[in-house]
C-alpha cells in the first residue's frame, strides 16, 4: 500500500494536488481527522489489494482534532515505515492573503483570530511538526495551477504518459457526433467499403474492411499525419493538465472507415505507452 498525506497552509493549493492525484489512479479522502487514518489504513490493508494508493488530506479544518496529527504519524511511520509519505504544499504570507480576497472563502481559523494575517500565522505554527517531517515540500507561491498540477504528477507518476486516460472512438454522422469528443477526425473522404457487395456486412474490425480502406495511398497518408499531429499533441495536453482526452473518427454509418482508423490509431498510441480505451459506438446499428 502506497499512502501520502497531503497537508499544509490553506489556500496553497492542497486540492489541485489531491485532484492530481485522483485523476492518476490514487484513492483520495479530504479532511479526514487523523484519528480515523489508522483504522481507515487497516480498512484498506483488508481488501486485498483494491485499494493499493491513498491519499489523505489532513489540516486544520479538523480544529481541535488536528493536535493528534503527530502522534497518528509517529505510529504510522513505525508500521508502514517505507510506505507512507507527506506532501507539504505552501505559499507566502501575502500570497495566501491574496488568493482568500480573490476567492472571498473564509480561512478556517477565521472565527478565533481577528485577522487574516493572525490565522495565517496561527495555522503556521501549528503545521510546523509536519512541515519538518515532510517527504516532499512545494512552494505554490509562484505556480500556476497548471504548473502545480505537473509538479505533483513528476513526484507520484512513475509513468508520464498515463496522467492523461485517452478514449478512441468512432461513430457515425448519420447518427449525430460524439458529443463528448474533445477531437474529431471526418474520414468519409476516403472510399467507402459499404458500396463493396462482400464488405458491406462487415466492420472494420475484420481484415478484409481494413486491409481495402488502408490500401490506398490517401488512407496511408491520412493515418501517418494523424500520427505525426498526435505525436505533438499528447505532451502538450498531458503539460496542461488535461486527464481525459476524447478522440473521435466519424464516416457516415460508423461501421467501417472510422473503425478502421479508431482500431490503428489505439493501437498505435498503446505502442508509445498511452493508456488508451477504445469504444466503437455505432457499430451494432
Amino acid at each position: 500500500m502506497q499512502l501520502i498525506i497531503i497537508t499544509g497552509m490553506s489556500g496553497s493549493g492542497k486540492s489541485t494536488a489531491m485532484k492530481v492525484l485522483e485523476d492518476i489512479g490514487f484513492y483520495c479522502i479530504d479532511n479526514l481527522p487523523p484519528q480515523f487514518i489508522p483504522n481507515f489504513v487497516d480498512v484498506c490493508t483488508r481488501t486485498g489489494g483494491s485499494l493499493n494508493k491513498v491519499a489523505i488530506a489532513v489540516d486544520i479544518r479538523t480544529g481541535e482534532m488536528f493536535s493528534e496529527i503527530g502522534r497518528v504519524m509517529r505510529e504510522l511511520r513505525k508500521e508502514m515505515p517505507d510506505k507512507i509519505r507527506i506532501l507539504f504544499t505552501d505559499a507566502s504570507d501575502e500570497v495566501l492573503i491574496k488568493r482568500y480576497k480573490e476567492t472571498r472563502r473564509r480561512h478556517p481559523l477565521a472565527e478565533t483570530y481577528h485577522s487574516l494575517r493572525e490565522a495565517i500565522q496561527a495555522e503556521r505554527e501549528a503545521l510546523m511538526p509536519l512541515r519538518t517531517k515532510a517527504d516532499y515540500f512545494i512552494e505554490t507561491s509562484h505556480f500556476t495551477a497548471s504548473q502545480l498540477r505537473e509538479e505533483v504528477r513528476d513526484l507520484f507518476l512513475e509513468n508520464k504518459n498515463d496522467a492523461l486516460l485517452i478514449k478512441v472512438m468512432s461513430f457515425g454522422f448519420k447518427y449525430g457526433i460524439a458529443a463528448d469528443a474533445d477531437l474529431v477526425f471526418d474520414v468519409r473522404c476516403l472510399p467507402n467499403p459499404f458500396y463493396i457487395p462482400e464488405l458491406k456486412a462487415h466492420t472494420g474490425l475484420e481484415s478484409c474492411v481494413r486491409d481495402y480502406v488502408m490500401q490506398f495511398p490517401q488512407s496511408q497518408a491520412l493515418q501517418k499525419k494523424l500520427n505525426d499531429l498526435l505525436e505533438f499533441l499528447l505532451p502538450l495536453y498531458i503539460s496542461e493538465g488535461k486527464s481525459q482526452l476524447v478522440i473521435s473518427f466519424g464516416c457516415t454509418g460508423g461501421k467501417h472507415r472510422s473503425v478502421t482508423f479508431a482500431e490503428l490509431t489505439g493501437e498505435a498510441l498503446k505502442a508509445k505507452g498511452y493508456k488508451i480505451y477504445t469504444m466503437h459506438r455505432d457499430i451494432s446499428r
